[in-house]
């Protein structure tokens, strides 16, 4: 029986890889860390939580002597890191929350494993899972590869950045056995809604303006969260030792389009005439250092391992929002205290 340790498995990402791994795999045993800090949610778990082979604990990977502790007990055979400051507009904000989470707690997560697995790596695998943004920005062509060079440009790509090339480090200085997988934006369902899309659901649903940066032409390659889980899972079981995957969408779109497409489909679920929702629009201040465009080589992925997405946009985006709409209270939840404080600063729009 495999014993797994996957880290943030309450957020957005993590709680569909936690979900994937318990359901798909009931003879292995499933800890999920977490801080439980805003984005970190267990309602997001509500229908796995009793699953006899998952465990909780809440746990915050930048504390050295409780993740020492914990994986001494449990002693996992894998871990899937996922535990990180994910939002850029934060990380302009406040750089060190993201430096002690982004850094620090993967370096503490890498030494508790190389104590606890002690050079015995045979079947033990740590899967570092992070983000194109590492690679910096694409021009109107071209497309990120796993060779491309890093090339960060905001707090949160630098600090991701950093825990890539921490865990390339550890693979290489004390043989530790890790994959890297580096994914594009996700969607989904349990998206906490200061990133894009979810922001955009709820502000429709509540009249509210949608701030969209500077002109709009921001490109980004969007990935549906559940395909990103299934990726995590091959690239985890089959992925080769001490290499990385990218795992895109194929699937880029500007962001005013964007707005436009989930305005258009708001607009035929709630039964509001064509262009209605297009009306709350509003161009904000650009942020500091916005990058033009990424856009994700999938190819690798696809060839040795068989992954490409399973659904297209347009259908991923429906499900999205038919989320959405029927889990409101999870919405108004988690919509409530401290994320009303900061979206007051960042946006001055409400």
């Amino acid at each position: 029986m495999k014993k797994l340790v996957i880290t943030g498995g309450a957020g957005f990402i993590g709680s569909h890889v936690v979900r994937r791994f318990v359901n798909q795999y009931p003879e292995y045993t499933i800890l999920n860390l977490d801080a439980l800090t805003y984005a970190g949610n267990l309602e997001n778990l509500k229908d796995i939580e009793d699953k006899p082979n998952y465990q909780f604990i809440k746990a915050d990977i930048t504390d050295e002597k409780q993740i020492i502790e914990i994986f001494s007990e449990f002693q996992p055979d894998g871990v899937i890191h996922l535990a990180a400051e994910s939002h850029v507009d934060r990380s302009i904000t406040t750089p060190l929350e993201f430096v002690k989470s982004n850094v620090i707690g993967t370096v503490i997560l890498l030494d508790a494993v190389k104590k606890i697995w002690n050079k015995n790596y045979e079947g033990k695998r740590f899967h570092h899972v992070s983000t194109d943004e590492v690679y910096g920005a694409l021009n109107e062509t071209g497309f990120f590869t796993e060779e491309t060079k890093y090339n960060p440009h905001s707090p949160y790509s630098a600090s991701k950045a950093s825990s890539d090339h921490f865990v390339r480090a550890y693979a290489d200085t004390y043989n530790l056995p890790v994959v890297i997988t580096n994914c594009s934006n996700n969607y989904g369902p349990n998206h906490f809604p200061e990133k894009f899309i979810p922001l955009l659901i709820h502000n429709i649903l509540n009249n509210k303006t949608l701030p969209v940066y500077g002109d709009g032409n921001y490109t980004r390659d969007w990935l549906y969260v559940i395909d990103h889980a299934i990726a995590i899972d091959l690239v985890f079981h089959k992925g080769k030792n001490k290499d990385n995957y990218n795992i895109g969408g194929f699937n880029e779109w500007k962001n005013i389009d964007l707005v436009h497409l989930v305005c258009k489909l708001m607009d035929k679920k709630l039964g509001r005439s064509e262009g209605e929702s297009a009306k709350l629009i509003t161009f904000v201040k650009d942020r500091p250092g916005h990058d033009l465009r990424y856009a994700i080589d999938a190819s690798k992925i696809n060839k040795e391992l068989g992954w490409k997405p399973s659904v297209n946009f347009e259908e991923g985006l429906t499900r999205t929002i038919d989320w959405y709409m029927d889990n409101q209270d999870w919405l108004n939840h988690v919509t409530s205290g401290s994320y009303r404080k900061y979206y007051d600063e960042q946006y001055d729009l409400i």
